[in-house]
């Protein structure tokens, strides 16, 4: 059945790069129309990302070399607007965030059929509909199109996933960005029953990738901060390192086979350390800073490999959905807010004081 679509709506405006002062809540924002292969989806909840923040502050210019929150609440004085998406193409101002939407298919464009209408649904976030399907490139939703940080937003049909769960919407909402993220890690890495170290475990990618890692029978070992050890235990981790402690001395060198980092940083050269001959070196991220220092001894005399991850194959969505169909894998939401929180919501993402997702909730 059709349901009453309105003409305006409220929505979170990113308005140029910078600090959170950028972000406006406004409930005069037109609602958008769904085209041909497109759907029309009334937000339930959308969680929060480091890519929303990283967006936000220009921090994938080559100009920035600094940790993600030295800019995270402020912005970096210096960027370069061409280079500021994770794209590399320059961002289009006012633009709605969020890349993780869950919600109801409330309309549908030409040559979607309308028994879609009412369907509870996710979209995967990497979006391949839109470059004609070719590898390694895709749009993010809410960084080259609109997101979901507001009461509706439009996704192609084709990337919008009914399913088939009990989960609450907040739960639902923490899946698109951060486990299609560790998923894809796990799967370019080709990730199995054998020794894998996550970094930053606590957080929303890397809580996921210690869940579906121990899915896939891996021994985990995560990095994370002393007071969230227990945490991270219950979601399959078998062991808990200090995020201050050196890896190399408490596990001793070339004892992993993966380390599946979100972190770099400083620490990064023990990393190749704590490879084995032949291990696998796997990231989708660098919230500790993206320079680092690589001993290219170390590369080739241990036969390492090195896998850089952001394109996804149509696989590693159509895996989550199965698994949450499934129930092998549940996310830890710590908190939620209203949409108009959205300040209050990413200053305590930048603090790190939880473990898994925090999530907006628009107004009904």
């Amino acid at each position: 059945m059709k349901q009453q679509i309105p003409t305006q709506m409220a929505a979170v405006l990113l308005e140029g790069h910078g600090g959170i002062e950028k972000l406006h809540y406004r409930e005069d924002v037109a609602i958008p129309v769904a085209g041909p292969g497109e759907v029309l989806i009334r937000a339930a909840a959308a969680g929060i990302n480091n890519t929303d923040i990283n967006t936000r502050i220009g921090w994938y210019s080559k100009k920035v070399g600094a940790a993600t929150d030295s800019g995270g609440a402020g912005g970096f004085d210096e960027i370069d607007d061409d280079d500021a998406s994770w794209s590399g193409i320059p961002m289009a101002f006012p633009r709605i965030q969020g890349a993780d939407c869950c919600g109801v298919i409330a309309a549908v464009g030409a040559d979607v059929d309308d028994a879609r209408i009412g369907e509870r649904a996710i979209v995967r976030n990497m979006l391949r509909s839109y470059v004609d399907y070719r590898p390694f490139e895709c749009w993010t939703l809410g960084s080259e199109c609109d997101g979901a940080f507001a009461q509706f937003t439009k996704a192609p049909a084709k990337e919008t996933f009914s399913v088939d769960c009990d989960w609450s919407d907040a739960e639902l909402a923490s899946i698109p960005c951060a486990y299609s993220t560790a998923e894809n890690m796990l799967h370019r890495a080709a990730v199995g029953a054998e020794r894998v170290l996550v970094t930053g475990a606590s957080g929303g990618v890397g809580s996921a990738a210690v869940q579906l890692a121990s899915r896939r029978g891996a021994e985990v070992i995560a990095v994370c901060s002393e007071s969230k050890a227990a945490e991270v235990q219950t979601l399959g981790a078998r062991q808990v390192i200090d995020r201050k402690a050196d890896p190399v001395a408490a596990l001793g060198a070339s004892s992993v086979d993966v380390v599946v980092d979100l972190v770099a940083g400083p620490a990064w050269p023990g990393f190749l350390d704590l490879l084995k001959r032949g291990g696998r070196y796997v990231t989708a991220g660098a919230i500790g800073g993206p320079l680092v220092e690589l001993d290219v001894r170390s590369l080739y005399l241990k036969d390492l490999t090195l896998i850089g991850c952001t394109f996804q194959q149509d696989v590693v969505f159509e895996n989550l959905i199965g698994y949450i169909e499934r129930g092998e894998i549940r996310p830890v939401v710590a908190k939620t807010y209203a949409l108009r929180e959205i300040a209050q919501a990413q200053q305590a993402f930048l603090a790190k004081q939880f473990t898994g997702k925090l999530v907006l909730i628009p107004p009904d």
